[in-house]
C-alpha cells in the first residue's frame, strides 16, 4: 500500500495522496509545506533598515531638480526631512538620545507644483509611499473615508508588510480643506474640519492604531492590522488660499513705532508666503495641537513667467517633450516656435491657472493637429503663433479657469 513519503500515513487514511517518481505526498503535507514556503518568502522580503541605502540631502534635491522647476526652499525642507527620516529608520538606541521625526508642512498656491513634489520624491524612495487627499476624510459613522484609511492606503503600498508600513512616509494632500470652518458655533457638526483634525493627531503623534485592511466601512468583519505610526513621516500639503491677507495683517500688526514704515519697505508683498508662521495656520483654521506636530513649515514660491515657460521645456518630463514623443511615435516630428511658448504662459497667467493650467491650454491648442496627425501624411509639423492664436481664441476663457 502507496504512503506519504513526509508523514508515513498509509493512503487510506488521507484526503489525497500525489505520486511522484520515488515517492508520495499527502495534501495535508503539501498544506504544511505551502505555509512554510510562505514564511520563508515573507521573511526574506521584509524590510531590513540595517539594508537601507541612505540618500544625502543634495543627491535628493539633485533628483528633484530634474523634474521640478525652481521651489529651491522647499526642496531643501523636504531633503533634509526624508533625509533625517532614512537615519532615524538605521539608529541604534544604545543610549538615552532618541531621535523623534519632524513632520513637514508644504504652503503654497495652487499650481505650484506641492503634489508634483511629493510624487517626484516617490519615484527615487526605497521606502513605501502614499499620497492620500484629506478632502475625502470625514469623522467615523459619517459618508466619506476614516481616517484610517490614510494607513490603509500605506498598507497597500508596502504590500501589506507591516514592518516597511511603519517606516513610510505619507503625503496628506489639501490639508487646508480640513480647516476649521469658523469661531462662530454651528448648529451643524463639522464632520469634515475640525472633527478630521482631532482624528489625525492620533496618527501624527505616533501611536499604535487598528487598521482595516480593506477600509472599514464595506468590510466590516475583517480582521484588524495594528500599525504604529511612531516612524511614519507625514507631509502635509494645501494651497491655503486667502492666508496671505494674515499674514500681512499679522506683519503689519507687530510693526509698531518709528521704524514701522522702514521695517515693512522690506517685505516682499508679492511673496508673502515666505513669511508664513504657525500663528497664520492656526488663524486660518488648524487646531494648535496639529500644528504642534507639524514642526517644520516651509512655503513654495509663486510661478513667475520665467519659471512657467522653464516648465513648459526643462523637466525631464516636461509638457513640451510629452507631446513631442506623442507625434513621434506616429513618425511625426513636431516643433513649436518660441513664440507660442510665451504666448501659451502669457494666457496661463491671464486665467492664473499657475503650471497646472499649462497642459489644459496645451490641449486645446494641440487637439486638432492631435486628431488629424495620425491619418496625415506629414512626416513634420510645426506649431506657429497664428495657429495656437486661432485654436485658442475659438474657446470660452471661462472654460479653461474651470480647467
Amino acid at each position: 500500500m502507496n504512503k506519504c513519503s513526509f508523514c508515513g500515513r498509509n493512503e487510506k487514511d488521507v484526503n489525497l495522496l500525489i505520486a511522484g517518481i520515488s515517492g508520495h505526498i499527502c495534501d495535508s503535507c503539501i498544506d504544511q509545506a505551502y505555509n512554510i514556503v510562505n514564511e520563508e518568502l515573507k521573511n526574506k522580503s521584509s524590510f531590513s533598515s540595517s539594508q537601507l541605502k541612505i540618500k544625502k540631502p543634495q543627491e535628493i534635491k539633485d533628483f528633484l531638480d530634474q523634474y521640478v522647476i525652481g521651489q529651491d526652499t522647499a526642496k531643501k525642507f523636504l531633503s533634509v526631512a526624508v533625509y533625517n527620516h532614512y537615519k532615524r529608520l538605521k539608529q541604534e538606541i544604545d543610549d538615552d538620545i532618541e531621535i523623534e521625526k519632524s513632520n513637514i508642512a508644504l504652503v503654497g498656491r495652487t499650481g505650484t507644483g506641492k503634489t508634483l513634489l511629493a510624487r517626484t520624491i516617490a519615484k527615487m524612495l526605497d521606502v513605501p509611499f502614499t499620497i492620500v487627499d484629506a478632502t475625502v476624510l470625514t469623522e467615523a459613522g459619517y459618508v466619506g473615508e476614516d481616517i484610517e484609511s490614510v494607513l490603509t492606503r500605506l498598507l497597500q503600498a508596502a504590500d501589506y508588510d507591516v514592518e516597511a508600513a511603519e517606516r513610510g512616509i505619507v503625503f496628506i494632500d489639501e490639508i487646508d480643506k480640513i480647516a476649521s470652518k469658523g469661531d462662530n458655533p454651528s448648529i451643524t457638526r463639522d464632520v469634515s474640519g475640525e472633527g478630521v483634525q482631532q482624528g489625525l493627531l492620533k496618527l501624527l503623534e505616533g501611536s499604535i492604531i487598528n487598521v482595516p485592511p480593506q477600509g472599514g466601512r464595506k468590510h466590516p468583519d475583517q480582521k484588524m492590522i495594528a500599525v504604529n505610526t511612531k516612524n511614519i513621516l507625514f507631509i502635509v500639503g494645501g494651497a491655503f488660499d486667502g492666508i496671505d491677507r494674515k499674514i500681512a495683517n499679522r506683519l503689519n500688526t507687530t510693526v509698531v513705532g518709528y521704524n514701522a514704515s522702514k521695517e515693512s519697505h522690506h517685505i516682499d508683498r508679492d511673496n508673502l508666503l515666505q513669511y508664513v508662521a504657525p500663528q497664520d495656520l492656526k488663524s486660518f483654521g488648524l487646531i494648535p495641537e496639529i500644528i504642534g506636530r507639524l514642526p517644520v513649515l516651509t512655503y513654495l514660491d509663486p510661478l513667475d513667467r520665467k519659471a512657467l515657460i522653464r516648465i513648459l521645456t526643462e523637466p525631464k518630463n516636461s509638457i513640451i517633450k510629452q507631446y513631442k514623443k506623442l507625434f513621434k511615435m506616429d513618425n511625426i516630428e513636431l516643433s513649436f516656435d518660441n513664440s507660442v511658448l510665451e504666448y501659451i504662459v502669457d494666457k496661463a497667467i491671464e486665467f492664473k491657472l499657475g503650471a497646472r493650467g499649462l497642459r489644459s491650454i496645451c490641449e486645446h491648442i494641440m487637439m486638432d493637429a492631435m486628431y488629424e496627425a495620425p491619418t496625415s501624411t506629414k512626416d513634420k509639423i510645426r506649431i506657429t503663433l497664428k495657429y495656437a492664436q486661432k485654436k485658442l481664441s475659438s474657446i470660452d476663457s471661462q472654460k479653461l479657469r474651470v480647467a
